[in-house]
């Protein structure tokens, strides 16, 4: 059920993810904190980005971490070590779908950027609430690549996104995925739906949202996808290096550029906790 990670495991890829949860870390974790002793489980750690920003903003909270590469979860003990020294935050090596975890055995489950890369979400949604106590809370946050709007227009930026986009669906993800978290969470059995919209925009008046989030976070994750592109025929060289200048035109004085992420929150309904299947 997981897809392809289309975004890679390189160094770069590490320290992008790391300055975009530093930089967007008030917008995405605002009104997000735990009770002191509450059990939370972090589906999807990757290398730690968001973890460090839960364990500050919910000292005394109980993490689980769980992600499928040995290598994140290396970098993740590391960075968490380093910046939120004293987290009691537990690690494990696993699966979304086999998580093991006796029923019920979470107050809080948390999951960020995870869903873009699966290829069937609401399973995913629905298997996690096995291992969530009923009147427990889920909280999802995904992006949507088709949010991403700036000036000076582009077709050339355009259609270097829309690159990224289709790599991501061809890996069996889906990189529009955060306009849909509503009906993916009603549809998996969530009650008390709530999703509301985060969002980015930067212009020279923001200079370290253009930094953080334009250069660093977006158009570094454009970017390290070219030579898939190019492989799969999606664009020309000479195309794809217009659409790339043009992407860090909107990064300069004379540019602008806006993104929307979005977030859920739910509950889990009394009765008998779903397996999954």
């Amino acid at each position: 059920m997981a897809a392809g990670y289309v975004h890679g495991y390189s160094e770069r890829e590490a320290a992008r993810l790391g300055e975009q949860a530093d930089t967007l870390a008030a917008l995405l974790h605002a009104g997000t904190a735990y009770p002191a002793g509450s059990r939370v489980l972090e589906v999807g750690c990757g290398v730690g980005a968001q973890t460090i920003h839960l364990a500050q903003a919910s000292p005394g909270a109980r993490i689980t971490a769980v992600d499928r590469s040995r290598g994140s979860l290396a970098q993740a003990r590391a960075r968490v070590a380093a910046h939120a020294p004293g987290a009691e935050v537990e690690w494990y090596r696993a699966d979304l779908f086999d998580l093991p975890f006796p029923d019920a055995e979470f107050d809080h489950v948390f999951v960020c950027f995870v869903l873009e890369h699966l290829s069937d979400p609401r399973q995913a949604l629905t298997a996690l609430r096995r291992v969530l106590r009923p009147e427990g809370t889920i909280t999802v946050i995904e992006g949507d690549h088709g949010s991403a709007f700036f000036h000076p227009a582009s077709a050339y930026a355009r259609a270097a996104i829309e690159c990224q986009v289709q790599l991501q669906s061809a890996a069996g993800g889906n990189a529009l995925i955060g306009r849909q978290l509503q009906p993916l969470l009603a549809q998996a059995g969530y009650d008390d739906v709530v999703v509301r919209p985060r969002t980015v925009y930067a212009d020279q008046t923001r200079p370290a949202l253009v930094d953080g989030f334009t250069r660093n976070t977006f158009i570094a994750m454009v970017e390290s996808v070219r030579d898939d592109a190019l492989a799969a025929g999606l664009m020309t060289a000479g195309d794809w290096d217009r659409g790339i200048t043009d992407l860090h035109r909107t990064a300069q004085a004379i540019g602008t550029f806006h993104y929307t992420f979005f977030k859920a929150a739910a509950v889990n309904p009394s009765g008998v906790a779903t397996t999954g299947q």
